[in-house]
């Protein structure tokens, strides 16, 4: 009973891409987690800050879902929302923000195509990336923060990682006030994606 309760307060219930993790070594602060192929609803933007991109990026993808698509279909939330950032070359240079949403099981195969232009569907090949997870409500400073926690770690294990793109992760929705979990990914040496 317990669990169940647990579940349904703790857990976001949307689907997930699918992934398989190592195990951990004594002391890793980070995940080495292996994600399968798969379609992405993906939007990219170019700015100064990176909550900004979020949110219109997310505002995007989110009337695709809600049926702006050729199908006029609702298509399920799914979890995490993922924002790959390609840094600019120097601090006040744009940097390069593509939101993400994982595409349900059931439109893998041929997802709806979306009617705003600005919106495309990305094919991920599969990636191993290192994780680094953290709570709260996330912002900018918070995410280089942990990416700096994690890159620090990976130089530590003498870890072999690509700088950038790296990406910032979330799975909560803004409404969930609790046990709210992000993460920021590096991706493996030879996975550039």
């Amino acid at each position: 009973m317990l669990k169940a309760v647990g579940q349904v307060l703790f857990s976001s219930g949307l689907q997930n891409p699918k992934y398989t993790a190592e195990e951990k070594k004594q002391g890793q602060d980070y995940e080495i987690r292996s994600y399968q192929a798969a379609k992405w609803m993906s939007t990219t933007l170019s700015g100064m800050q990176a909550d900004a991109a979020m949110s219109t990026g997310f505002r995007r993808l989110f009337n695709y879902i809600q049926g702006n698509n050729q199908n006029k279909v609702k298509v399920d939330m799914t979890a995490p929302v993922t924002c790959r950032v390609v840094p600019g070359a120097g601090p006040a240079c744009e940097s390069t923000f593509t939101v993400s949403f994982y595409v349900p099981e059931e439109h893998q195969a041929n997802p709806p195509a979306p009617n705003d232009q600005e919106v495309f569907v990305e094919t991920r090949k599969e990636f191993t990336t290192y994780v680094r997870t953290y709570g709260g409500f996330s912002n900018e400073n918070m995410k280089q923060e942990e990416l700096l926690k994690l890159l620090e770690s990976l130089k530590r294990d003498g870890v072999e990682f690509v700088d950038k793109p790296y990406y910032t992760v979330g799975y909560d929705s803004p409404f969930k006030l609790t046990n709210r979990r992000n993460e920021v990914w590096v991706l493996k040496k030879e996975e550039e994606q």
